[in-house]
């Protein structure tokens, strides 16, 4: 397994609803992180949405990424209409991107299993033959058994689970659930670390992020599950950063977070 880094280390950088940084981090930036960090692999999550990009900047990501100490890409979109999954299978294959990660649903878009299996199924030969493994996110709305079935049902070496280690607690169900119905479907791995904490009247718990190797998370245990499936081929850094009371500040942080979250995992990787 190969470790990277996510745009969606960034997120408050790259900007968010009613947060928009002056100097929002992009693409090139994503690059220049990575390498400053002894990383060769990002992901581009949806948030940097690729297909919208002007023809001049999907070329100077191209050139970007195989200058001097290339950086392999993985792209990753959102909405997994017939259309959409066929435009980003071409995105792929003009980048070079051998990871397709997905989340299913898009704003206004909520197929049912049923749907997203007969979607998948059309797109099987577009994706063999740009060799590109589609990776479905869990991500909140179906329960991991049901994302089961549906690799099952699939059955196909081009497509699997991005398995992301926070997303499933909106689906009220902890990693080890997960990770005993996905592991074996597991095809690119989201490192989220992440603490959860009463809140201080004991009436609830409260989700945050946490830096990789700083939450709950036992990130050892977790890479050696995952790897003894022997299917997935990266393992990329996301994290939720808690804001602070100015963006610029919380900006900052999570800058810091990720290259701490960085120094934590390359070890982990040195003989893997």
């Amino acid at each position: 397994m190969k470790l990277g880094v996510s745009s969606y280390a960034f997120g408050w950088g790259v900007g968010l609803p009613d947060h928009t940084p002056a100097v929002p981090f992009t693409e090139i930036d994503l690059l220049g992180f990575a390498r400053a960090h002894g990383l060769d692999l990002v992901q581009i999550g949806d948030h940097l949405p690729l297909h919208a990009f002007p023809e001049a900047r999907l070329t100077r990501l191209q050139e970007a990424a195989a200058a001097d100490q290339p950086v392999e890409l993985e792209i990753g979109a959102r909405g997994l209409t017939d259309a959409h999954l066929n435009k980003f299978i071409n995105l792929a294959r003009r980048l070079r991107s051998p990871l397709l990660r997905f989340v299913i649903d898009g704003p206004g878009f909520e197929p049912d299993a049923s749907e997203v299996i007969a979607s998948i199924r059309t797109a099987l030969p577009l994706l063999e033959d740009a060799r590109v493994v589609l990776g479905i996110e869990n991500h909140d709305r179906f329960p991991a058994r049901t994302l089961r079935r549906m690799m099952e049902e699939i059955n196909s070496p081009w497509v699997g689970i991005c398995l992301d280690t926070a997303n499933s607690l909106g689906a009220g169900e902890g990693l080890e659930q997960v990770l005993g119905e996905l592991a074996r479907h597991t095809v690119n791995l989201h490192v989220k670390d992440f603490a959860i904490r009463r809140v201080h009247s004991a009436m609830g718990f409260v989700v945050e992020g946490r830096p990789a190797g700083r939450g709950q998370l036992d990130l050892p245990r977790l890479l050696r599950r995952v790897a003894r499936e022997q299917r997935c081929r990266s393992v990329i850094l996301e994290i939720w950063t808690p804001p602070e009371p100015e963006l610029a500040q919380t900006i900052t942080k999570e800058r810091l977070w990720a290259e701490a979250s960085i120094a934590y995992l390359k070890p982990l990787f040195v003989h893997s």
